[in-house]
C-alpha cells in the first residue's frame, strides 16, 4: 500500500492530535532541560545537588555510601531498558496480528477500519519506546562512566586534581540523569499515544494530560520546592 492510500485513512483531527504529540514531546524536553534561572525546573535543580554530592564525596570515608546511590541509579536504567524491551515485544506481536487488536478498539469507536491503521498507531507508540530504550541504555553507560570517574578520584583532599576529577563526575552524572530524565518523558508520550487507538480526540487529551502532569511535576510540585528551598545551604553557584 502506497503512502498516500496509508495517509487517506486518516482526518486532519489525527493529523492535528499526531503534531500536537511530537511538538509536546519536543517542547516540553526543551523546556525542562533549559528552564530559565528564575523558575528553574526539577531536572535543573537536580544538577546542583549532584555537583554537591561530588564535592562531599571528595572528603567521605569510606565512599560506600556514594558507590551504593550510583548502584541504584544504574539499577534503575537497567530495570526501564529491560521494560522497554518487553513493551517493545508486545508491540511487534500486536502489529503481526491486528485482528483481535481492531475488533477490540472497534468496540470502543465503533468504527471499522483496515489492519494499516492500527499498525501505524501502535508504530507511533512503539517509536516512543524505541527513544526510551536507547535514553536508558546510554544513561546506563554513562553512570558507568562515572563510577570509573568516582574510583579515580585521589583519597587525599589536598591532592590538586581531586576537585577537577570531582566536578568531572559529576557532569557525567548529570549527562547520564538527563538521559534517564528523557527516557522516562518518551515513556510517558508512548503511553499517551497509545490512545489513538481509540481515536484523535482521546489522543488529543491523553497529550494535553500528559504535558500537564510533565509541567506539574517539573515546576509546580512539592519535590520540587524542597529541592529549592535547600539551595541556600548548597555551595555558591548560580542556578543554570
Amino acid at each position: 500500500m502506497t503512502l498516500s492510500k496509508t495517509l487517506a485513512y486518516f482526518g486532519p483531527l489525527d493529523l492535528a492530535a499526531v503534531l500536537l504529540i511530537w511538538g509536546g514531546w519536543l517542547g516540553i524536553g526543551l523546556l525542562v532541560d533549559n528552564a530559565r534561572s528564575h523558575n528553574p525546573s526539577v531536572s535543573v535543580l537536580m544538577r546542583r545537588y549532584r555537583r554537591e554530592w561530588m564535592r562531599q564525596f571528595v572528603t567521605r570515608q569510606p565512599r560506600i555510601f556514594d558507590a551504593t546511590i550510583l548502584s541504584s541509579l544504574r539499577q534503575g536504567t537497567t530495570f526501564f531498558a529491560s521494560a522497554c524491551m518487553i513493551a517493545l515485544g508486545g508491540g511487534l506481536a500486536l502489529i503481526g496480528n491486528t485482528e483481535r487488536l481492531s475488533g477490540v478498539a472497534a468496540d470502543f469507536t465503533f468504527e471499522t477500519a483496515p489492519d494499516i491503521v492500527w499498525e501505524v498507531k501502535i508504530g507511533m507508540a512503539l517509536i516512543f519506546v524505541v527513544n526510551a530504550f536507547l535514553k536508558f541504555v546510554w544513561a546506563h553507560r554513562v553512570f558507568g562512566y562515572c563510577a570509573v570517574v568516582m574510583a579515580a578520584v585521589p583519597n587525599d583532599p589536598e591532592d590538586p586534581s581531586v576537585y577537577r576529577r570531582a566536578d568531572q563526575a559529576a557532569e557525567l552524572n548529570i549527562s547520564a540523569a538527563r538521559s534517564y530524565n528523557r527516557g522516562l518523558r518518551s515513556i510517558y508520550f508512548a503511553l499517551a499515544a497509545l490512545t489513538w487507538l481509540l481515536g484523535a480526540w482521546a489522543l488529543l487529551c491523553a497529550t494535553a494530560l500528559t504535558l500537564a502532569f510533565l509541567w506539574r511535576r517539573e515546576f509546580s510540585s512539592h519535590s520540587r520546592q524542597v529541592l529549592e528551598e535547600g539551595l541556600g545551604t548548597l555551595a555558591q553557584e548560580p542556578v543554570e
